[in-house]
């Protein structure tokens, strides 16, 4: 207690002298933590949205949805019965044509009327042996509408042959008159959705704004979807449930319920969902109101039940993995601060070694000394930390501003202490982590010795009390980066690529050092004085490389990663890629659709195959929810699957174990199954699958694993079915089709003229939206990266800022000794072009190996180097590195000779 209250008074007087020496500290910390912070708090804004909105997102207090069949009468009259008010929606894929037959015959509702659950069966075939039968309440088979040859209904008019041009895949959502239960559908100009076509036979339609720009439609104007016409009502302003739904293919198109039959998209096997949202009574507890539901057995397994805390899943998924990276992001940029940090104290100490050593030699112990300063650095810690955590709440409430337009969940704004806490802890460990070793360094050299450590360093080592203190910082760090990240196993290679970058540029400047030792005898003048000072008693050089190394890498790895991507999409797909998919094809319009896709000229390929939706409901006999699985796998088992089935391997196949089935092949269901899914979920041939298919569960066995090359984007299914089971149930044909670029729009209006329930999905304007999404998502990585950097520059402008007492006095001396202004210059710029140049290259080559790394093993794609993307990182770093030099030197060469030398 007495080295404690003697160190503290010790501090507080020396504090009473200012921080001048700490403002580096100050800034560097502050600088890490309000990048932390700004992320953590952003995060629980935003996490508090999704829980106080999950009604409104999810559009109900509780969901029951499913693939190809509504929900059976029975289940809504007894949902009404307990006083729950039901709002059913029906979603799908269709194009939206501007403009339109003058007139559209009806045609019979397939499959029922929506929300009767009465399907229409009579044309099901389920008398082939194991044939799938659909479950109660699925539509099946239903005659074709209109000729097998044209697709066009009896008695209506054929559309008008229109340009491919006009039209547009949209995600059509067809809703009651109950709809939304929470919140408000808005539409510009302000209006309704009647449940009721007009007089002219169009019923009102809403729709994004992209699509009114894209085929130029103006609010009154026709547009055609599937067989039925529509009158454009306005533009979709706010849909409060469209987060809750899954991935978009395209705008949306919102229309009334009642208008469903007469589009006659509802074929049988068409990819169709069904959702009923739920207002329960006040006072019902979602969680017994849904217990109680699935007591009465309704449905099956195929159904989905979610009440309001899981109303946007995705989108929680989403930001819970942005947080991570952006807070190994700031932590990062905390790393290069914690160098910062040890430099500022070491400079700070360097500063006051004449107080260190009259106070050793006056009898001061040790102890005294070291808690003196150790206290200052804390002072300054907290308030470099203080000042971050208020710049982080700041930051929060402009970038959620700035953001308004793109989070998909207005963030609540407030106080949030856990965020704050943790980035306080952040900056407390790092400051301790950076800091010890100086000031321990400080405690141990005698007071005769620090008068020559300018000159004549001493090596020596701290305590081993203050060593393990310093370890035990440090691993205290790295495991509460490990335990708040949502992907430990990624934030633990991150502290570890962290340990080795530091390593590598160290490395890297003893190595510089090395070379500089052996050009002594150089005889240019200039050149020679920039050499020595890389390798003189106390240079900077290992400083600067290392605050400047981290953030260059960062930047060198977010660009080539970047850069591989854009290069994956916009160099190899397309070469290889088909132009379109289509969807929903029914199997008596499959010869129609192959002779309408080849007799456009240019049509390259054409390629069709059985797709069916199928919803994994248990592994080796286990229910999924029960079932342990790797992270990189959980996301087919969210959700429904694609399912097709074939005699023969498909084209390019490669079997990585087991053996593909007789073409005969009629037994027991078999599955081959993608080779990575196998892995993920611990699944080997012979083992089983169960899927939900057409509301049936079934059981396959697992007779094979593929390698599957996803990047090609044909018609690759995770799951391929043997024959003989899935042939007659309900089903439709998915289909490829590559032409010439000219012939696309050609391609989509012979088709979807002829057949207006088929969904063409145009590739282009896929692989287009892509490479806009990762502008900006490269635009998000490069902002953060740069945070690194500027945190780096901080670092290397207190470094040139230490060190500017001794080059004063350097250039002092030398324009004493008959030196010019020019020859003093350009040899500390000769010190910083080099320092620059090696900081460079190094950042290149460590960026270069982690975009290789996550490329390679994160994201599963071919890696390519890159070297015009580097050529950047390396004269970057160099210019900077000389700028700041020159700064520096133009500000040494100010002083005038003559006050110093009478000091001296």
């Amino acid at each position: 207690m007495s080295t404690l209250a003697t160190g503290w008074r010790f501090a507080r007087r020396e504090l009473r002298g200012g921080i001048k020496g700490l403002r580096i500290v100050l800034a560097c910390l502050a600088l890490g933590v309000a990048a932390i912070a700004a992320v953590g708090t952003l995060r629980s804004a935003t996490e508090a949205g999704l829980a106080a909105d999950g009604a409104k997102l999810l559009g109900g207090d509780l969901e029951v949805r499913s693939t190809y069949r509504p929900l059976p009468e029975e289940a809504l009259r007894w949902l009404r019965e307990q006083g729950a008010t039901v709002s059913e929606t029906i979603q799908m894929r269709a194009m939206a044509v501007a403009g339109g037959p003058a007139a559209v015959g009806g045609t019979a509702p397939v499959g029922g009327a929506p929300g009767t659950g009465a399907p229409d069966s009579s044309a099901s075939d389920t008398s082939a042996p194991g044939a799938v039968a659909p479950a109660p309440g699925t539509p099946a088979a239903a005659a074709a509408p209109g000729t097998a040859d044209a697709g066009t209904p009896a008695g209506a008019e054929a559309p008008a042959p229109t340009s491919g041009r006009n039209r547009s895949l949209v995600e059509l959502k067809a809703v009651d008159g109950s709809y939304p239960l929470y919140g408000a559908l808005v539409l510009d100009p302000p209006g309704g959705l009647a449940q009721q076509a007009e007089a002219d036979g169009r019923w009102p339609l809403a729709l994004e704004r992209v699509v009114l720009d894209r085929l130029g439609l103006k609010t009154g104007d026709t547009v055609r979807i599937g067989e039925a016409r529509f009158a454009l009502r306005g533009v979709v302003a706010e849909e409060p449930d469209k987060v809750s739904g899954a991935f978009q293919f395209g705008p949306r198109a919102t229309i009334p319920l009642a208008a469903v039959p007469a589009t006659a998209l509802i074929q049988p096997g068409s990819l169709v969902t069904y959702a009923y949202r739920l207002r329960l009574p006040a006072g019902v507890a979602a969680d017994g109101f849904a217990d109680r539901f699935r007591a009465q057995r309704f449905f099956d397994s195929g159904w989905r039940l979610r009440d309001a805390t899981e109303g946007a899943p995705g989108v929680g998924r989403f930001v819970d993995s942005a947080a991570s990276f952006l807070t190994l992001a700031g932590l990062t940029a905390l790393l290069v601060g914690g160098i910062g940090v040890a430099t500022g104290v070491r400079s700070w100490l360097d500063r006051r070694a004449r107080t260190i050593a009259t106070l050793r030699c006056l009898g001061a112990p040790a102890s005294a000394i070291f808690v003196c300063y150790l206290l200052q650095v804390l002072v300054l810690a907290a308030a470099g930390i203080v000042a971050g955590l208020v710049a982080g709440t700041a930051l929060t409430w402009i970038a959620a501003t700035a953001l308004a337009g793109v989070l998909p969940v207005p963030p609540r704004l407030g106080f949030y202490p856990a965020p704050l806490a943790l980035a306080a802890l952040y900056g407390l460990l790092t400051a301790l982590a950076f800091s010890l070793w100086p000031l321990a360094r400080a405690r141990e050299i005698p007071g005769a010795a620090l008068f020559r450590d300018a000159v004549q360093p001493v090596r020596g080592w701290p305590r081993l009390w203050l060593l393990l203190l310093n370890a035990a910082a440090g691993l205290v760090l790295v495991a509460l980066v490990v335990l708040t990240s949502d992907q430990k196993m990624f934030a633990l290679w991150f502290c570890l690529g962290a340990l080795l970058t530091l390593g590598l540029f160290r490395a890297g400047a003893w190595a510089l050092q090395s070379v500089a030792r052996r050009f002594r005898g150089v005889r240019q003048p200039v050149l020679r004085l920039g050499l020595a000072n890389l390798h003189r008693p106390g240079a900077p050089t290992a400083l600067m490389l290392v605050s400047l190394g981290i953030g260059l890498t960062t930047l060198a790895a977010v660009a080539l990663i970047e850069g591989n991507l854009r290069r994956q999409i916009g160099e190899s797909i397309p070469d290889q890629a088909p132009s379109f998919f289509f969807i929903d094809i029914q199997s008596d319009q499959a010869g129609r659709f192959e002779a309408l896709a080849r007799g456009v000229p240019g049509v390259e390929d054409v390629v069709q195959v059985p797709s069916l939706r199928a919803r994994i409901t248990a592994i080796k006999g286990v229910p999924v929810e029960q079932v342990h699985v790797s992270e990189d796998s959980e996301w087919a088992l969210r959700g429904d699957r694609g399912l097709t089935y074939a005699a023969t391997p498909p084209e390019g196949t490669r079997l990585v174990a087991g053996q593909w089935w007789p073409a005969d092949y009629r037994g027991a269901p078999l599955v081959s199954l993608d080779a990575n899914l196998a892995r993920g979920w611990g699944v080997n041939i012979g083992d089983t699958v169960t899927l939900n298919v057409l509301g049936r569960d079934v059981s396959f066995e697992v007779r094979s694993l593929r390698d599957i090359q996803w990047r090609g984007l044909g018609l690759n299914f995770a799951l391929i079915a043997s024959p003989g089971l899935l042939e007659s149930a309900p089903h439709t044909n998915i289909a490829t089709v590559r032409a010439a670029q000219a012939s696309e729009a050609g391609v989509l209006r012979a088709v979807t003229d002829a057949l207006p329930n088929v969904t063409g999905i145009s590739v282009r304007e896929a692989l287009d939206a892509l490479g806009g999404i990762l502008g900006q998502i490269a635009t998000a990585l490069t902002s953060t990266a740069a945070l690194t950097l500027l945190a780096g520059i901080l670092v290397l402008a207190g470094a040139v800022a230490a060190g500017q007492a001794k080059r004063i006095r350097d250039a002092v001396i030398l324009k004493t000794v008959g030196a010019t202004r020019g020859q003093i210059r350009n040899a500390w710029l000769v010190e910083f072009g080099l320092l620059g140049l090696t900081a460079g290259l190094i950042a290149a080559a460590a960026g270069t190996l982690a975009s290789w790394g996550v490329v390679r093993f994160v994201m599963k794609l071919d890696w390519a180097f890159l070297p015009g993307t580097l050529a950047v990182t390396v004269l970057g770093c160099a210019l900077l590195t000389l700028a700041m030099g020159w700064a520096g030197t133009a500000l040494a060469l100010r002083v005038r000779p003559a006050p110093l030398l009478r000091n001296e």
